[in-house]
């Protein structure tokens, strides 16, 4: 599928939820459960909800949810999926542009998982940003890409920054973190159409100082 980079954002993720149904996994991004299980519940402040998964798991496990997006679509999915699981009052769902409106507030959790766009998207800058928002001995966790499966609408011959750049690239002052995670980790990738493969996937997990 060949897409237009200078598409609209909000267009281009628009489209891609129309196209899909609401049916979700169910389960939450494994990087998430894996660094989150443990901690204190808070606040959490979720970039880039899709259909909500996440925000459900969290919200069962104690976390108190604001979950942004830029899909209308995508937002009545992940509203959808709180309703059926029942924690819907644990959740703000919160439709923004993040190019062009950002949230304010204070988190013990700041999450972006996959929050990559083929079409332009400030992914660093944006992130940079959310960080600001992280209380002390809160925890800033970032998974991006580090390789793709066949299926995938991403050229194949991208280059995906390894762990340290996607660090340096986020441009944050790491005096003021501890880094408990700056690595690959490997996942087994599910397919629309039943396919697998592994894949890398690139984890930035930073707690503040303080």
């Amino acid at each position: 599928m060949k897409i237009d980079p200078n598409m609209d954002p909000t267009e281009f993720w628009q489209q891609h939820y129309e196209k899909a149904t609401s049916e979700t996994s169910g389960r939450p991004t494994a990087v998430l459960e894996k660094f989150v299980t443990g901690r204190t519940p808070g606040a959490a402040l979720e970039l880039g909800c899709g259909k909500g998964d996440d925000a459900v798991w969290l919200a069962k496990n104690g976390w108190a949810v604001t979950a942004i997006d830029i899909s209308a679509t995508a937002m009545g999915y992940a509203r959808s999926n709180a309703v059926r699981n029942g924690v819907l009052e644990k959740i703000t769902f919160d439709q923004r542009d993040l190019m062009t409106d950002f949230p304010t507030g204070s988190f013990t959790l700041v999450t972006a998982q996959f929050l990559e766009s083929p079409v332009v998207f400030a992914r660093n800058s944006i992130i940079n940003c959310a960080s600001r928002l992280v209380a002390p001995g809160g925890l800033l966790l970032v998974t991006s890409h580090g390789s793709v499966p066949s299926w995938s609408w991403e050229k194949p011959d991208k280059y995906y920054p390894k762990p340290k750049e996607a660090l340096e690239n986020l441009s944050l002052d790491l005096t003021e973190w501890t880094q408990i995670c700056v690595d690959n980790l490997d996942r087994l990738a599910k397919g629309p159409n039943g396919e697998e493969g592994m894949v890398l996937d690139t984890v930035i997990a930073l707690e503040r100082k303080g």
